[in-house]
């Protein structure tokens, strides 16, 4: 079996060339959100099922397209044989923020697993539905986007032992609902080529994706992150940075610079994975300012958008300079209007505004309401060689924060406390606990279930040792992280 290479984001191949392909990674998948929910298939080898096989044209195609890989990310994509995924088993139940399962690998390829791996929350949430209310699964499966949306529905409904239910496939609606949304978004930014799509991580299946960007292309649009659809559909493949790749250097100046000076390619400066206001931007400004005519970009993604984005025209303005601003992240059309609003009211070029859209083309536009959103799912770089790495988007509160180290699920066999506990590996079992990552089913069959009403979910003595040396680190206890 196996995937194409070309079948993640472009970013995972500009970080990989800018990081270190060969370092020893780890990541986890996670629902921040949801409450209780199943694992409904053995997930070590749905993992191993993915993993890539590249071929010489993938290269090619890559190397043509602004993306030209070098010894050390080829070397790591076939490191397969290193990997090491520890999961909950199959049948097991889990909470919101609980690590469901970690990827150990070299960073070229625990990374590049990301946006298929985040397509599990499709199956999860059947099966979850399914064994709780079959009524209302009938009504959330009653019409899907593609065939292989319905296979997927289907494998899982038989996985958990649930007899199907009935399933119309309606792909000419679901291409119909996604070119109206992108013709509003281009009516709203009035030039199609300011638009880019981030979708896959948000699909359900590369056949839906699919689906969505033919939509896109017809409504003008042509470029997306996913670069194996990209070549098929003969759109432009784009992406440079992600929080894992500032979380992988330990600090937005040096990450910056890494992607700058590692790849001859125009920059873009994601702001938010420590502080936007206080660190990524004043940051980017200072690289910005070294190269002026770099046509560099920054990019803003969580927190008070708005807020950050008037600050960052108005101190741009005052200090002479014009980075390319790329808005993301939880923007539908009223957003877009309204941001287009304030670059007229500040000024601002339009040639230098682009927005990127990933849920509100492909998942909003779904019939099913099962969406990545609903629950909130994550792929997140949690260790990077030796070193604990948290992303923190704007935020000291949960949320957003994600879990550093080498996760593990501890469940509570009785008594009192929280029914789960997030540990690290190797971390002695706490009394009253049992060890549910990597149990086998047996194992986990023998641990008693946790009731709905009982969701909370804390993290050991050393998590929390983990989470307050990072936090310290980044965030000294003067200081406060802004939106």
């Amino acid at each position: 079996m196996g995937s194409s290479l070309l079948a993640t984001d472009g970013y995972k191949f500009s970080m990989a060339e800018a990081g270190w392909p060969l370092r020893r990674e780890t990541f986890y998948y996670s629902h921040r959100k949801g409450g209780q929910q199943v694992v409904p298939l053995d997930l070590e080898s749905y993992v191993r099922n993915l993993l890539p096989e590249p071929t010489e044209s993938d290269y090619s195609y890559l190397a043509r397209n602004s993306y030209e890989m070098g010894a050390g990310f080829k070397a790591a994509i076939q490191r397969k044989d290193k990997l090491v995924i520890r999961a909950l088993p199959k049948g097991a139940r889990f909470y919101s923020r609980e690590p469901v399962f970690t990827v150990t690998g070299t960073s070229a390829l625990v990374s590049w697993l990301e946006p298929l791996l985040l397509q599990l929350n499709f199956r999860i949430q059947i099966a979850t539905q399914a064994l709780a209310d079959r009524e209302a699964l009938a009504k959330a499966l009653a019409v899907l986007s593609c065939e292989e949306e319905k296979r997927i529905a289907l494998e899982t409904l038989d996985a958990v032992g649930v007899k199907p239910v009935p399933i119309s496939v309606d792909p000419e609606g679901y291409h119909a609902r996604v070119v109206a949304v992108v013709r509003e978004l281009v009516e709203a930014v009035q030039d199609p080529s300011r638009i880019f799509e981030v979708g896959l991580r948000a699909a359900t299946c590369l056949e839906q994706h699919e689906l969505a960007l033919r939509a896109c292309k017809e409504a003008g649009v042509m470029r997306t992150s996913n670069v194996y659809l990209a070549q098929k559909l003969g759109m432009i493949p784009v992406g440079t940075m992600g929080h894992e790749h500032v979380q992988r250097y330990g600090s937005d100046e040096a990450a910056f610079r890494a992607i700058r000076e590692r790849r001859p390619e125009r920059s873009s400066y994601l702001l938010d994975t420590y502080d936007t206001v206080t660190s990524g931007l004043p940051t980017a400004f200072r690289l910005v300012h070294e190269e002026p005519g770099a046509g560099d970009s920054i990019r803003f993604d969580s927190g008070d958008k708005k807020k950050q984005y008037v600050f960052a025209v108005s101190r741009a303005k005052e200090e002479g300079i014009k980075p390319v601003l790329i808005l993301e992240d939880g923007l539908d059309a009223q957003a877009t209007r309204e941001f287009e609003e304030l670059r007229t009211q500040y000024g601002w070029e339009s040639s230098k505004q682009f927005y990127g859209y990933g849920g509100f083309i492909v998942a909003r536009t779904m019939a099913c309401p099962y969406t990545r959103d609903r629950v909130a799912a994550v792929y997140k770089l949690s260790r990077t060689g030796h070193v604990p790495t948290m992303k923190f988007g704007n935020e000291l509160a949960e949320g957003k924060q994600s879990i550093p180290g080498v996760p593990v699920v501890f469940r509570r066999r009785g008594g009192t406390g929280p029914i789960g506990l997030i540990g690290q590996e190797g971390e002695p079992v706490p009394e009253g606990y049992e060890l549910l990552s990597g149990a086998t089913p047996e194992t986990a069959a023998s641990i008693p279930a946790p009731g709905e009403a009982e969701p909370r979910v804390a993290y050991t003595p050393a998590t929390q040792a983990l989470v307050d040396e990072l936090r310290n680190r980044h965030f000294p206890r003067s200081a406060t992280p802004r939106s």
